[in-house]
């Protein structure tokens, strides 16, 4: 139980960390490569393109858990407690609406991919293995968006002021 909740809080931190490492030190490699040997391979493009990928989706899904994407909230200043929460909870209905939406769109791609048996240029991987990045980012969205409702719905329910993540600037 203490293994599931350490990954529930820092699977998108570890995550982020693997693929942020895996682009950084491939793309210096790549670098290495082409100014030192005059060589660059077909292969290193590939690892960084695919890496950035995910670290977009598993990014979004971290904002989604911190409510760190960009908002306008000033309005939200001048409300209660409760309208504020219910305000967030609307929010986060619709944001998962198009989650649910963009999921089921983007299994068709994987799909194809699958059925055709598509594999990439350099690496020879089959394309599932990248394009699940997409599938896999809303997976997280919708996870968090989850469990954003139940913190939402319990400080509807206490009175307590709702979770409004970090602030940028005060």
């Amino acid at each position: 139980m203490k293994f599931l909740h350490l990954l529930d809080k820092n699977a998108e931190r570890w995550l982020l960390l693997t693929f942020y490492v895996m682009l950084v030190a491939t793309m210096a490699v790549e670098v290495l490569r082409r100014e030192v040997f005059s060589y660059s391979s077909i292969w290193g493009e590939e690892i960084v393109r695919y890496s950035f990928i995910y670290l977009a989706w598993i990014g979004a899904a971290a904002a989604v858990k911190e409510r760190a994407h960009i908002r306008i909230d000033v309005i939200m200043h001048y409300l209660g407690p409760r309208t504020k929460a219910l305000l967030y909870i609307f929010g986060d209905i619709v944001m998962f609406l198009v989650a649910i939406v963009a999921l089921q769109s983007s299994f068709e791609a994987v799909h194809v991919s699958a059925k055709f048996g598509s594999v990439t240029d350099g690496l020879r991987i089959s394309k599932v293995w990248f394009l699940m990045a997409v599938p896999a980012g809303f997976t997280l969205i919708i996870w968090r968006l989850l469990q954003s409702f139940r913190r939402d719905f319990h400080s509807l329910r206490t009175g307590k002021p709702v979770y409004e993540g970090d602030t940028l600037f005060d």
